[in-house]
């Protein structure tokens, strides 16, 4: 070991590893667990950990969208489909299927292949923040006065983008209450009609 050389352990990396800990453990739970009930609030339980992480990486914007998409509306939208279920799992025979096996370990060396071409993290010459992100790093402290530039983009420069993300979340989890209502009215509605052909 060196001489006058210390390591310090910063806090935040300590922070880190227990976020992504806590992460595996609910995820491996999830897993495990055949009450969907459980499920349901491990899920809302595993997008607010994101959440924190990624408050901890210091990306905001996207925290908040984990938070708010992840743990609020996925978990509203999952425990309104939950009530026209059964509240356990069915069991199931697992049967080992060699083709989708396959499918997967190739899908992951696809994968880890493409890594080999990635620029080192934190290149300042990669592409990435050769051309355009190099523009948006220099230029957004004076363009808009708000500290993050990842916020920046997705509230100023690209404003009307998100607002079209927001509208077909907004969508999207409507049409589902949509559904979801118009099938149990139309249940009741079959119902009443055949209890009035009966009598």
């Amino acid at each position: 070991m060196t001489e006058g050389y210390s390591y310090e352990v910063s806090p935040i990396l300590l922070v880190d590893l227990s976020l992504l800990t806590m992460l595996l453990v609910v995820a491996l739970a999830m897993l495990r667990s055949r009450h969907l009930f459980a499920v349901v609030m491990l899920s809302g339980i595993y997008s607010l950990l994101s959440a924190a992480f990624f408050v901890s990486l210091d990306a905001v914007d996207v925290a908040f969208t984990e938070a708010a998409v992840g743990a609020g509306v996925s978990t509203v939208l999952m425990l309104a489909g939950m009530l026209l279920t059964a509240r356990r799992e069915k069991p199931f025979e697992s049967r080992r299927v060699p083709i989708a096996r396959l499918a997967v370990f190739a899908t992951g060396a696809a994968l880890l292949y493409a890594t080999i071409d990635m620029p080192a993290f934190g290149d300042p010459n990669a592409p990435a923040n050769a051309y355009v992100g190099q523009a948006y790093i220099e230029e957004t402290p004076g363009d808009i006065s708000v500290p993050n530039i990842v916020t920046a983009v997705l509230a100023s420069y690209r404003g009307f983008d998100t607002l079209g993300e927001v509208i077909v979340v907004f969508t999207a989890g409507l049409a589902v209450i949509l559904l979801l209502g118009v099938g149990s009215a139309r249940g009741g509605r079959e119902v009443s009609d055949v209890d009035g052909e009966g009598s």
